[in-house]
């Protein structure tokens, strides 16, 4: 254990982590700030003890690297077991001081664990200062319970605990365990051994417990099979023996499967649709060429009736994820029909989600038209390359795109890194891994911590969303690896500014030489609507030369546009030339281009077009 001084050089970047805790999100930066000056930081080693199952709850603290593992009690082993692993950038143990109660379990560090630890006196006095702190702590008690109630069945079974005593069911109406799948099965004094077919929610518990007033339950999974069994034999009046029921795996052992799901998802291809929306208290909507329309002939959706369409394709993880956070990405496809990306999340009239179309087969640079300048830069042996645009530009298609290229064209290991895996590569003259935010890595900062253990060539970053994560890019860039990452970002010199503003002050020195040396190119691009139906992408596209590379570590941005202009036969493009372009050649309207700019004068003075005065 070390105890690591927080100079005011790091205080900026710890307010930033905190943000991202669930009890301290939505704090003014002011109040996080204050809070930082309170907190005493600590970095652990492998397995030593953070706090003892039955201490005092004195102190709880905030994760900000690695993990660690929550251990409590046996009740039959007399051993610590492992109940629960915890990362970045949860909390521990606020309830515990909040409620006054000893720790419940013990924490042990796990590799690389570092945590704010902040004291009871702080919390305190941050409940009396702060009463949005105290309404965040009650909801994410709720969670938390809400959450420990979908782990009621994780506990380890004895073969003693898997024997049905006839008598003991019927502590149980018929009706109520038919209704339930519940099986009473074994009593011991007041201790009841329960079955349950299914991981009961927190309002089967609570029934359950309500009809069996002064029972403390011992529950266990049943299958369905011996569910059965042990209803129809429950009159024959001897003991009967049962399986425990089984779980679905880690890594998705569950059959997913929503027939009526489907075939919205299969009429969105058909149609040519890009997304499909469907929001509780309105009919299914689907884009089509960038435009949102209402599905004529659907039905109005109950919150309930989307989550019954939408639970039993969701993998377990995602499940839990929904019930913590009121949000979950995941992928999901239909064989010989597409892939999709899902967003499921929560809203004030209850579920939504939005399904992305992901085309099954990749398209080539050829076939989306790009420039040779993009080829010419998956060539390139090391560096970073940045695709952006706004969501929806197609950036995820692009990017296949050019991993397909160099699939196709070298011998090389390339490593993606996905939230959620949307294109699946087969592996050509590459050998390609793909590594998916949450089944295989907690986060894409780790997974670029591991990734040089790995022996990467190519480096692909689904989403550089924080300032680690594009430190840790652009770190492996520079030590001999291609890397491509993408923003949501308009314009390729709006990339470079928001890269350095992502960055402390003090830092951004040390930021625009790295990408000064380490950025080789930035394709932005936007989607446009083709005259006839379809779309069309219009690209700004920056490549590196010494020039650029100056004007990036002398942090002169405004002058990157001159350098762009000067420096087309390598490739540059300028966006609102490009649009100008394909109105001038016929593919899109004169409006469409004019809605898809950033500067509107330029583009209107290119068209020869007169703008209005409000614009």
């Amino acid at each position: 254990m070390n105890i690591i001084k927080i100079e005011d050089s790091m205080r900026q970047a710890i307010t930033t982590e905190l943000q991202k805790s669930k009890l301290f999100a939505g704090l003014s930066t002011e109040d996080l700030g204050e809070i930082t000056k309170r907190a005493t930081m600590i970095q652990y080693n492998a397995g030593d003890i953070v706090v003892n199952q039955g201490d005092k709850s004195d102190s709880f603290f905030v994760i900000i690297e690695g993990e660690v593992v929550i251990k409590a009690m046996h009740e039959t082993k007399n051993e610590l077991v492992e109940i629960a692993r915890v990362k970045p950038f949860d909390t521990i143990g606020e309830i515990g001081m909040l409620l006054d109660q000893p720790r419940s379990a013990t924490v042990e560090a796990g590799a690389d664990a570092v945590l704010l630890m902040f004291d009871s006196k702080f919390f305190n006095e941050m409940f009396m200062k702060l009463p949005s702190l105290g309404l965040v702590t009650c909801k994410v008690l709720a969670q938390r319970l809400q959450q420990s109630s979908r782990k009621f069945l994780n506990q380890a079974v004895s073969p003693a605990d898997m024997v049905v005593n006839p008598e003991v069911m019927k502590l149980l109406p018929v009706e109520f365990m038919q209704r339930q799948r519940v099986l009473p099965m074994k009593a011991e004094g007041n201790i009841l051994t329960i079955g349950f077919v299914d991981d009961p929610s927190p309002q089967v518990i609570n029934l359950t417990r309500e009809a069996l007033p002064g029972m403390e339950l011992r529950p266990v999974p049943i299958d369905s099979a011996a569910f059965n069994t042990a209803m129809m034999s429950a009159g024959i009046g001897k003991e009967i023996t049962i399986k425990s029921g089984t779980k679905p795996t880690k890594g998705g052992a569950k059959k997913r499967q929503s027939p009526h799901l489907d075939e919205l998802l299969r009429r969105m291809v058909a149609e040519r649709a890009s997304d499909l929306h469907i929001s509780a208290a309105h009919k299914p909507r689907w884009r089509i060429d960038g435009e949102i329309l209402e599905i004529g002939d659907a039905q109005v959706l109950s919150s309930d009736d989307i989550y019954g369409l939408i639970e039993p394709i969701m993998p377990e993880r995602n499940i839990t994820q929904y019930a913590s956070d009121n949000d979950t990405d995941f992928a999901y496809a239909i064989e010989g029909v597409a892939r999709f990306r899902v967003n499921i999340f929560c809203d004030n009239k209850g579920v939504g989600g939005v399904f992305r179309q992901i085309p099954s087969k990749i398209l080539s640079v050829e076939q989306l038209g790009l420039p040779a300048v993009v080829r010419r830069v998956c060539d390139y042996p090391k560096g970073l390359i940045l695709v952006t645009g706004p969501t929806g530009s197609g950036k995820s298609t692009t990017l296949a795109a050019m991993i397909d290229y160099i699939n196709k064209t070298r011998t090389s290991h390339i490593i993606t890194m996905e939230d959620p895996i949307e294109f699946v590569h087969i592996s050509q003259k590459c050998l390609i891994n793909q590594r998916e935010v949450g089944p295989h890595t907690t986060s894409f900062s780790r997974a670029l911590r591991a990734v040089l253990r790995e022996d990467p060539d190519i480096v692909l970053v689904g989403e550089m969303r924080d300032l680690e994560t594009v430190q840790l890019a652009l770190e492996t860039a520079n030590t001999g690896h291609l890397v491509f990452g993408t923003l949501h970002t308009n314009t390729a010199v709006t990339t470079i500014t928001r890269i350095i503003d992502m960055f402390p002050a003090n830092q951004q020195n040390q930021i625009k030489t790295g990408l000064a040396d380490g950025l080789k190119a930035v394709i932005a691009q936007t989607l446009c609507k083709r005259k006839g139906g379809g779309r069309v992408a219009g690209l700004e596209i920056m490549v590196s030369d010494t020039g650029v590379s100056n004007l990036i570590r002398e942090g002169k941005t405004q002058q990157l546009m001159s350098a762009m202009q000067t420096g087309k036969a390598r490739g540059n493009r300028i966006l609102n030339e490009e649009l100008a372009r394909l109105v001038k050649e016929g593919i899109v309207e004169p409006d469409e281009a004019l809605s898809k700019t950033v500067d509107k004068p330029d583009l209107a003075s290119k068209l020869g077009i007169k703008l209005a005065a409000e614009e």
